[in-house]
């Protein structure tokens, strides 16, 4: 047995390595945050400090008054919000199949969705230019919200499967003795199990569509149409010279929703992780 000093000597450990990770996470943020209410004087000092000794809201003002963040900021929640509740509408009736009917296509259909998450962007733009192009979307929201969905629903996918394989099956079994049919069974008993794992799974596509920059600079030309990410690098110059208080200011307003949207539902993330993570 571990005597007790040991053990209080391992519990400290662990508590210094999980501190030391947490500043590793929060430093970019911090150090964001304390450049974007910098003056410009101190952003050019030779010895930066952690706090500025000069807070100042010029660097917001100046970056509201350069560029449309709040019309971008529309554009990506409206892009973010649409391709999060889209892809968690398809792709939970596909994760219930796919769970419950053990066939080879099923089996065929997860090494696809596993398989097609190792494609680069590069790889899959052109095919999606084409269609939509076709369909007459290029530069325009519905169409980014499209490309968003068919890139997050092989991993909304993924992810449910997960969660309907830790339900028990014997209440399904009850449901179709009383009489439900699979659609009722799914709305009525599935689904509502399903919820920590249906927040978490729309809560990570939400964030990967607000924070996603390659195919929305690609598809987006009209500058009331960029999104967020696209309008940040409007901060940079031709000359690669950054303008570097509007741009931290800018970056933080950007990076708020997804920290008040982590903070508002954290316990179910958790709880449709863990519950993902007991059968897969």
């Amino acid at each position: 047995m571990r005597t007790r000093p040991a053990a209080r000597a391992g519990r400290a450990a662990q508590y210094a390595a999980l501190l030391a990770y947490l500043v590793f996470l929060a430093f970019p943020f911090l150090w964001l945050v304390s450049v974007a209410f910098k003056p410009a004087r101190e952003l050019g000092s030779l010895h930066p400090t952690w706090i500025p000794k000069d807070p100042t809201l010029a660097g917001f003002r100046q970056a509201f008054d350069e560029q449309p963040l709040l019309l971008a900021a529309f554009n990506s929640l409206v892009a973010a919000v649409s391709a999060a509740v889209i892809a968690v509408v398809l792709a939970t009736p596909m994760a219930y199949v796919m769970a419950r009917r053990r066939t080879r296509l099923a089996r065929a259909v997860s090494a696809w969705v596993v398989v097609s998450q190792a494609f680069p962007f590069v790889l899959v733009i052109i095919p999606l230019f084409l269609v939509l192009k076709n369909l007459r979307l290029i530069d325009s929201v519905p169409g980014l919200v499209l490309v968003y969905v068919v890139w997050a629903l092989p991993f909304a996918l993924w992810m449910l499967v997960g969660y309907v394989r830790a339900l028990p099956v014997e209440l399904e079994e009850a449901a179709a003795i009383d009489g439900a049919g699979r659609l009722r069974t799914l709305v009525s008993v599935t689904a509502p199990l399903l919820a920590p794992g249906i927040v978490a799974t729309g809560l990570f596509a939400f964030v990967t569509a607000w924070n996603e920059f390659f195919f929305a600079l690609v598809l987006l030309k009209s500058p009331e149409k960029q999104t967020l990410p696209v309008v940040l690098t409007h901060f940079i110059g031709s000359e690669g010279a950054a303008d570097l208080g509007p741009l931290a200011a800018a970056a933080t307003l950007a990076t708020l929703p997804s920290l008040v949207v982590f903070a508002l539902v954290q316990r179910r993330i958790t709880g449709g992780l863990l519950a993902g993570a007991v059968k897969g």
